[in-house]
């Protein structure tokens, strides 16, 4: 790939451009990162002819590659191709910041003090979907994961094995998690080849930096500690950074219930952007508006600095087969900590006809395979239906 002075192409894109079509993307894209990609395509390939096919594509497979939120990266990705850093800068934060606008007002509603019964019956009906969603979420990639292993015997045993070790950690180890995930991933590339090391011989480190415990106090270090955490450990897609949060802003630090987490969770889904805005309204509860937005802002400071810093690099990153190996790995133990994340998130329901919604979750987005926002939205009227009959919603 070419170096940054190089990124742009003949055509020069004006940087008022990409401000307009990526902030509109950013306010259409529900959905999550399949609409986010289908917009960028229809965008920069199909209507304008910015890009290639092939070079898109490249972008799709280096960003799900990178730690982080992949559909924002590709977004931060494509207009970094078209206009460089200015690019990148505008073309990124015009894509993120409607949704965080939205998740941000819609997070002090359903966070308000004394909400409305109505308010609390759509919260508490939208978050009794969530592990459902999860599930979704899951199963949506499995075929390329299994595909990406191979058919030989060994390797689909290791998939299993490593799918069933990342299910198991989602449930039970909270914030220990991600080491689950790093170990599967340098299992592989010891069986494909090596561990990777460094220049002095030491193996390679840096991920396990990120897995120390949080500060023991709260606060603002506390939250963006748990933020930086969420931006760049979301391997595989956001969900798989949801039962590290819970545990940091539930278990831990108290910032928020079980059930406000749940809607935490939902409006992450039913709002336009990545799953990882559901920060957003962690922060929200930890320390108001200011909370919000720190935990946003550091929550993505990783994917641009990805993007910038890596633009240049990806090609060589794609190629090298120890970071392919590592993913192979990670990979399935990244889907198997999505679906295990569906447990705890199950089992913090408070009241039975929320099982009642999560069935119907469950059939509508695994059975009739429908969508997650009208999932939801579905969810969050069958919980303002309880809140009008009278059953517990709070």
């Amino acid at each position: 790939m070419a170096d940054e002075d190089q990124a742009a192409h003949e055509t020069r894109v004006g940087l008022g451009t990409i401000a307009w079509e990526w902030g509109r993307i950013g306010c259409i894209g529900f959905g999550g990162p399949p609409t986010h990609i289908v917009l960028l395509r229809q965008l920069c390939v199909q209507r304008r002819h910015w890009i290639s096919e092939a070079e898109f594509e490249d972008g799709i497979a280096v960003t799900n590659l990178l730690p982080g939120p992949a559909s924002t990266q590709l977004a931060i990705f494509t207009a970094w191709r078209l206009r460089g850093l200015p690019g990148a800068l505008i073309g990124g934060l015009c894509f993120i910041v409607p949704g965080l606008i939205l998740i941000l007002a819609l997070a002090a509603l359903f966070l308000a003090g004394h909400p409305l019964q109505w308010v609390q019956g759509a919260a508490a009906g939208a978050g009794a979907a969530v592990a459902a969603v999860a599930v979704q979420a899951a199963t949506s990639l499995v075929p390329g994961s299994w595909k990406r292993a191979g058919t030989a015997r060994a390797a689909q045993t290791r998939w299993g094995a490593y799918g069933l070790a990342g299910g198991i950690a989602a449930a039970v180890t909270g914030p220990w998690l991600v080491l689950i995930l790093i170990a599967a991933g340098l299992v592989e590339v010891a069986v494909r080849g090596g561990v990777p090391v460094r220049r002095d011989g030491r193996m390679a480190s840096w991920p396990l930096l990120a897995t120390t415990t949080a500060p023991a106090a709260g606060g603002l270090l506390a939250l963006a500690w748990v933020a930086l955490k969420v931006g760049a450990l979301s391997y595989g897609g956001g969900f798989v950074i949801i039962p590290l949060m819970q545990a940091d802003a539930v278990s831990h630090y108290h910032w928020m219930s079980d059930g406000q987490f749940l809607n935490a969770v939902a409006l992450g889904q039913i709002t336009p952007g990545p799953v990882v805005q559901t920060v957003a309204v962690v922060g929200y509860a930890a320390a108001g508006l200011g909370g919000g937005l720190l935990a946003a802002a550091v929550a993505f400071a990783p994917s641009f600095l990805f993007v910038i810093i890596g633009g240049p690099r990806f090609d060589r990153i794609r190629a090298n087969q120890k970071v392919q190996a590592f993913f192979t790995g990670a990979g399935p133990a990244v889907i198997g900590a999505i679906a295990g994340s569906a447990i705890p998130l199950a089992l913090a329901l408070q009241h039975l006809w929320q099982a009642g919604v999560l069935t119907v979750a469950a059939l509508w987005l695994l059975a009739a395979r429908r969508s997650v926002l009208s999932a939801l939205l579905t969810a969050a009227a069958l919980g303002v239906m309880a809140a009008l009959a009278g059953w517990p919603v709070s």
